[in-house]
């Protein structure tokens, strides 16, 4: 079992290396800088941050209820404070399910922004590297070592926001 998994290994190597040798052009891309100097991304991050600010808004104006609710308790009598104690309880509660539904909101819609960057920044690298006929481009993430002279990310990014000037 172990020699048969080292010489897949060794196989898969040696047609990764072949194929790399075979390859006309190679490139790679700095993903991580695309994706920030995307004003796309730029676009969606101001987008987030106001839904963000009216979340925060809201749940600060729900919390200062909770809290109005709370000082009016402690001047009440017993029977009273029983009444009150359910609807705190009712809004801490609302509260609750109002923070864990707005965040998951933010966070989908956070994920899917992020898709949208992702995919067109796919696009536009395959795009540009099917017309500079490059072969294999590589998300920099993955090399220990490239040549600067690879790097197609000023290219790319380019392309992305050339619509936005």
């Amino acid at each position: 079992m172990k020699k048969t998994a080292i010489a897949i290994g060794v196989l898969f190597s040696f047609v990764l290396v072949s194929f790399v040798y075979a390859a006309d052009k190679l490139a790679y891309v700095d993903l991580s800088r695309t994706f920030t100097e995307y004003t796309k991304t730029k676009e969606y991050e101001k987008v987030l941050e106001e839904k963000q600010k009216v979340y925060e808004t809201e749940r600060d104006k729900r919390i200062n209820e909770l809290k109005q609710l709370d000082e009016k308790l402690k001047l009440l009598n017993d029977k009273e404070k029983e009444a009150k104690k359910l609807e705190m309880e009712t809004k801490y509660k609302d509260l609750q399910e109002f923070d864990r539904q707005k965040q998951a909101d933010l966070r989908k819609d956070s994920l899917e922004k992020e898709k949208e960057v992702l995919k067109a920044i796919e696009e536009t690298v395959k795009q540009y590297s099917e017309k500079e006929g490059y072969t294999l481009v590589f998300n920099d993430r993955v090399l220990i070592y490239q040549s600067k002279n690879l790097d197609i990310t000023d290219e790319v990014i380019k392309i992305l926001n050339k619509d936005k000037k």
